[in-house]
């Protein structure tokens, strides 16, 4: 019985885990190899038993790029081959992303959204009048379909054009003569119908307690031999005559 047992814990850490152990003992055999014909013949075997390995790296694009960008990656970057594609870096291939930028901009209307804001700059940058005049009742009317959907309620056209006018800096204003889009608040539909198919569900509920209470009455209603049977057991249970 050996004195010390192999573990994974015990053993060099796998640098791309999805070819495993024996590949990556390949090419640590191949970075020893001491010429360079040698190193470059063992090299196109490991490749290719990597996109065996591995074959949905062939619907990537350039996917013989990646085998042997892994095979430099596996081996340390210390390999000395004549890959056929540039060897890459280390500081490419460990570069980090830079962090998001979240945007801190206040809204001032949150139920109209930040779209409203950038339609509104987008229509003040038109010059011609009538594309300008277009552009403006479209987004009012969208102004109005965001106040419905948010605040569930009807909303009245001069309070629409009044926070147009305000968030355009008084720069956009349509004439007094149009009217927008009629707009009505729609339920989620899927909730909707989650609430018809409990009424139904109650509904069978009832039913099913109906005919449970009073389906034997009807039953001897209904069917005159269970009449005439319960009669015959009321006779049976009279008294014997000797």
């Amino acid at each position: 019985m050996p004195d010390q047992f192999d573990y994974n814990s015990t053993r060099n850490k796998l640098i791309l885990s999805e070819y495993g152990r024996n590949v990556q003992n390949m090419v640590k055999y191949i970075v020893a190899l001491p010429t360079k014909e040698e190193r470059n013949r063992y090299a196109q075997v490991v490749i290719d038993l990597m996109g065996f390995l591995n074959p949905h790296l062939r619907d990537v694009a350039d996917f013989k790029h990646k085998l042997w960008d892994h095979l430099h990656i596996i081996s340390d970057f210390k390999i000395d081959v004549d890959s056929p594609y540039p060897k890459p870096t280390v500081e490419a291939i460990h570069m980090k992303p830079e962090p998001l930028r979240y945007p801190n901009q206040r809204i001032k209307y949150k139920h109209y959204g930040k779209t409203i804001e950038l339609m509104i700059e987008k229509a003040k940058s038109i010059e011609d009048p009538d594309r300008k005049r277009h552009m403006v009742q479209a987004v009012a009317n969208f102004m109005k379909m965001a106040y419905v959907q948010w605040n569930k309620d009807s909303v009245t056209d001069e309070s629409i054009l009044s926070d147009l006018y305000n968030l355009s800096g008084g720069q956009l204003k349509l004439e007094e003569n149009i009217n927008l889009n009629r707009v009505e608040y729609r339920a989620n539909p899927h909730t909707s119908t989650n609430s018809n198919n409990r009424g139904r569900t109650n509904n069978n509920q009832n039913n099913r307690g109906g005919s449970g209470g009073g389906g034997g009455g009807r039953t001897n209603n209904n069917n005159p031999r269970n009449n005439n049977n319960n009669q015959n057991r009321g006779r049976s249970n009279g008294p014997k005559k000797y």
